[in-house]
């Protein structure tokens, strides 16, 4: 076996060595292994296994892939090729972060081993080269650093593959949104009775029960909430005690908890809840 190198694979010539006219690509092999993952999940790819499925012996791979990290690198490329740039270039910043976001999304449910293939470390090769250069010219024009935009755009990408594992697990599990929203909201309503809990009280108190967001709303606003905040002229936002805002608790009393959160009244958990 080839020892792991050092460099890129994408520093490196396609097929190592010399010999006859090369039998595979890189694109060829990466797909053999996409269709192992979708069917059976990333531990069903191996080097072996992607040699057989190409009809060749697993020693040929090890000229064009010298590591099955390096394969993959590639599979994980090439399923970022299918993100599409088409509806960028609105006159918003954000509008074009949400379409990249939903795009990416889109790619991580078609694809769901790769959430865990990017888990540890997300490797960038060509295609991540384009999503980066997409997206911050979609903040050219957003008065914040240079760090803080690569920084943005790394938290952005985090949160789209939290919610987005969040939606795969729930699907596997046959269980919606609001079924184990409602779950939850059961336990919390009554910690919040006991009345030793005032912040959480005052959180499930006091709000009309609202229609539940479908994922693509709720990723939305979510994504908005962080990215707006993550983007803000960095010259707001001073604060008043030691770089946080200075908040007062509301007051913690166990009779007035319970006299004023009732199981009856406290509405059940929305989407602005969790």
């Amino acid at each position: 076996m080839t020892e792991p190198s050092t460099h890129s694979i994408w520093l490196r010539p396609e097929r190592a060595g010399r010999g006859p006219t090369p039998t595979f690509d890189r694109d060829r092999i990466a797909a053999a292994g996409i269709a192992l993952a979708d069917a059976d999940g990333l531990p069903a790819v191996t080097m072996r296994a992607v040699a057989v499925a190409l009809g060749a012996g697993p020693a040929s791979l090890y000229r064009y892939v010298a590591t099955r990290d390096e394969l993959l690198e590639l599979m994980i490329d090439q399923v970022n090729g299918e993100i599409s740039y088409d509806a960028l270039g609105s006159e918003y910043w954000l509008d074009d972060l949400l379409a990249l976001a939903q795009q990416s999304r889109s790619v991580y449910l078609a694809h769901p081993w790769l959430l865990d293939a990017t888990a540890a470390r997300t490797p960038v090769g060509p295609h991540a080269v384009t999503y980066l250069e997409h997206a911050l010219a979609a903040l050219a024009d957003v008065d914040v650093s240079p760090r803080t935009k690569l920084e943005a755009i790394a938290i952005l990408n985090a949160v789209v593959s939290t919610l987005t594992r969040a939606e795969v697990l729930q699907r596997l599990a046959g269980q919606t949104v609001p079924q184990w929203q409602q779950a939850q909201a059961e336990y919390l309503t009554q910690v919040a009775l006991a009345g030793h809990h005032p912040h959480l009280a005052t959180a499930l108190t006091g709000q009309a029960p609202e229609a539940e967001d479908s994922s693509e709303a709720l990723f939305d606003r979510i994504l908005t909430r962080v990215l707006t905040g993550l983007l803000q002229p960095e010259d707001i936002g001073a604060t008043s005690v030691g770089g946080r805002a200075k908040v007062e608790p509301p007051a913690a009393s166990p009779d007035s908890t319970t006299t004023s959160l009732t199981a009856h009244d406290a509405p059940p958990l929305t989407n602005d809840h969790l």
